[in-house]
């Protein structure tokens, strides 16, 4: 063998290797995500949130860093003494358990039938195991006729990481499978489809491990929805750059390529894109780092690390592959010599599918990128009753919820805003003020502040000519319990009357703020609690997507204009995706709404649904037209249109449906936030690939002519065809012969 032919098998089979082991060291950390994940939403808040200035602070005024988790129990037949007692000694089994503090008595409710125990959780800890093992004991150690229900703030955090549990397996079958589906229905092979997904695979086991070691080192949060969209969007980006590399290298084979030949000619064709394509999409990731909120900021590297090694693995592992595999990838259908060459003219009667769509372009352009754009724009209308401003934590899981269904419970019962009080850090001298605009605020059931002395850890506080008065249970006679004080501040618990993640609530808390700012000052009064990070991070989403949205789209805008050497051309792409987007936000409102039946959306939602859709339809773009430029600096620029569109129409098609199952896999996760962005991105994908990409911009560019490419040389020049080459366009009528000349 000489060192040529060596060279051409150990290249190649020295990065399969490389990847080989790389994914052998990554495989392992799919079962290690949740030592570095975490859910809550109070760790995503900027530090200047009012609400994570009270988090900090409530150490100092209660016992440790915990999260607080309420026990409901109903009966049918009230609370005698013996319940009651049976309910004490829950309690107190209950503090026994590890990561638990000490409970509360069973507090009783009005009418009899109820009651509840508050439950302190360690915060530090694995808090759903905590959740999960005081679950186990109360529906154990409860006598018959009682129900029992597990809820409060840390119920609902153990549901949602629940809700995550089959992002590590479900999700990846179900999105690998779906894959590999649609590759075998493309390809009619068994042995290629397994070389792409193998690419997809080992990229995002080696994205996996360096996210991992990252969020160890604290660079970044990571949490469970940011998890599950590194998994799909590597899976389905890795593919989509398989499938560009793929096609070209079929193209090299049928052109009768031997296997290195037609490895470096398919490498050569398919470098540019992909590298703009992957650099496109991670500059609009990069882009999220500009939020305040935490997990909105750690999306944008973690996914720009999924996208970079997705673009590494298609231009290293894949080609590797082919070139140690060579046509044999393709069997039974290994593509004929000369089988792979486009019809020199594609406005004359044609065979296929997409010759047959590049002559309906070419015939009727202007008609069809305008009933194009019309249906789109209509479509658009829909977003109007989007509603994008928040939805209740008991929302937040579909299906069963414990959490949920013990919130309704204590709402019946109690004051709805039982167990999660509103937090409010107010220096000692102003209690009295801060009391009396409590007291005048609608909404409110109790108030009390924090007290060491109390056994309940709190006292209720009232004012009383002028002073603050403060109670607690015990025995008659007994001196009344102080406030804790910490650095001169008191801590005030306020009971709300509504749901603590209500409208009504949140509403509530706003009026306190600005009820505080008034009569205190700006600053003197910090509001927090479960209320108030709702509220922060809502209010943060909302100016994160204010921001970001623009300024994702002048990024991508100036990638394209040096990209395509153009002006006019990438602010046709820009147009036609803000278009798609409207589109698909708007019938995403529309199912939401009317189908589905959703309370409504995260803020975050169009923000995540406009990075994914407007940077991955950049992507189709991309292929696209850096197809269509390259064919136009030979054959002009309305037949070079044409030629890319026949050239890369079964590719984006095919990338499109595969970015679309993986993005619909998510749907299988039990959680609000991704059932919504996997609609909208897959119906999106599908809308950008089948419409879009395929007819809309093809349509509109053939229309404008040569002049999309202003100010460059080819919007000026024309082609110079090589001497063997056919004419690319043979006119049939009057219209498409000028049309030629002004090529």
């Amino acid at each position: 063998m000489t060192k040529a032919r060596w060279l051409r098998v150990g290249i190649p089979a020295l990065l399969v290797l490389v990847w080989l082991v790389g994914g052998a060291i990554g495989g392992p950390y799919f079962g290690k995500v949740d030592e570095v994940a975490t859910n809550e939403q109070s760790t995503f808040l900027p530090s200047s949130a009012e609400a994570t200035r009270v988090i900090e602070r409530l150490p100092d005024f209660t016992e440790g860093d915990t999260i607080p988790a309420v026990v409901v129990v109903t009966s049918a037949t009230g609370f005698d003494e013996d319940r009651v007692a049976e309910l004490q000694r829950l309690a107190e089994a209950i503090s026994a358990l590890d990561a638990v503090g000490e409970t509360s008595p069973p507090i009783l409710s009005d009418d009899g039938a109820a009651a509840q125990i508050f439950v302190p959780i360690d915060s530090d800890g694995e808090v759903r195991d905590s959740v999960e093992r005081i679950r186990t004991l109360v529906h154990e150690d409860l006598g018959d006729g009682l129900e029992a229900w597990v809820t409060g703030p840390a119920g609902f955090t153990a549901d949602l990481v629940k809700g995550f549990l089959g992002i590590d397996t479900l999700l990846l079958a179900v999105a690998l499978g779906a894959v590999f589906v649609i590759l075998v229905v493309v390809y009619r092979s068994p042995l290629l489809p397994i070389l792409v997904l193998l690419t997809s695979t080992f990229a995002l086991c080696v994205a996996l491990l360096t996210v991992w070691w990252l969020a160890k080192a604290g660079v970044f949060v990571l949490n469970g929805q940011v998890q599950g969209i590194l998994f799909i969007l590597v899976i389905g980006a890795a593919t989509d750059y398989a499938l560009l590399y793929v096609a070209r290298f079929r193209e090299a084979v049928g052109d009768g390529a031997a296997r290195w030949d037609a490895t470096v000619r398919a490498w050569r064709g398919s470098v540019e894109p992909i590298v703009a394509s992957g650099g496109t999409v991670i500059a609009g990731l990069l882009c999220l780092l500009l939020s305040d909120l935490a997990s909105n900021r750690a999306l944008g590297p973690i996914a720009s690390i999924g996208i970079a090694f997705a673009v590494l693995s298609a231009l290293t592992f894949l080609p590797a592959l082919l070139a140690l595999v060579g046509r044999a990838a393709f069997w039974p259908f290994i593509p004929r010599t000369g089988s792979t060459e486009l019809p020199d003219d594609l406005t004359a009667s044609v065979r296929g599918f997409w010759p047959r769509q590049a002559r309906l372009v070419s015939r009727h352009a202007r008609a069809v990128w305008i009933v194009c754009t019309v249906a789109l724009l209509a479509a658009g209308l829909g977003v109007l009753q989007l509603k994008a401003d928040g939805v209740p934590s008991s929302d937040l899981v579909l299906g069963a919820s414990e959490a949920r269904d013990g919130q309704d419970v204590l709402a019946e019962h109690f004051p709805a805003g039982s167990g999660s009080p509103v937090s409010v850090v107010v220096p000692e001298e102003r209690l009295v003020d801060a009391v009396a605009v409590l007291d005048d605020q609608d909404g409110i059931d109790a108030v009390a502040v924090a007290s060491a002395a109390s056994p309940t850890g709190q006292a209720s506080v009232a004012i009383e000519d002028g002073e603050a008065v403060f109670a607690a249970p015990g025995p008659p006679g007994q001196a009344p319990p102080a406030p804790t004080v910490s650095d001169g501040d008191v801590l005030l618990l306020v009971t709300l009357g509504d749901p603590v993640d209500s409208l009504a609530a949140e509403h509530t808390v706003r009026e306190l703020r600005a009820g505080f700012a008034a009569s205190l000052g700006e600053g003197v009064a910090l509001v927090g609690g479960a209320t108030a990070i709702d509220v922060d991070t809502n209010d943060t989403s909302i100016r994160d997507r204010t921001l970001i949205i623009p300024v994702i789209l002048v990024v991508i805008l100036l990638i394209l204009m040096l990209l395509l050497r153009a002006v006019v051309a990438p602010l046709l792409l820009v147009a036609s995706v803000i278009v798609s987007f409207g589109a698909a936000m708007g019938v995403s409102a529309l199912v939401f709404d009317h189908v589905l039946g959703f309370p409504g959306a995260d803020p975050a939602v169009p923000l995540y649904g406009f990075v994914f859709l407007v940077a991955l339809g950049v992507d189709y773009n991309i292929f696209l037209m850096s197809r269509v430029r390259e064919e136009s600096l030979v054959h002009g620029t309305r037949p070079g249109i044409l030629r890319g569109l026949v050239a890369t129409g079964g590719v984006i098609t095919s990338a499109g449906l595969v970015l679309a199952a993986t993005f619909a896999a998510l749907g299988v996760i039990p959680i609000l936030f991704l059932a919504q962005i996997a609609f909208i991105v897959a119906f999106g994908v599908l809308l950008d690939t089948l419409v879009v990409r395929s007819l809309l911009v093809p349509a509109v560019s053939y229309d404008i002519g040569r002049a999309i490419w202003w100010p460059s040389r080819l919007a000026r020049s024309r082609p110079v065809p090589p001497a063997s080459a056919t004419p690319a366009v043979v006119p049939a009528t009057r219209r498409e012969y000028r049309r030629t000349l002004e090529s």
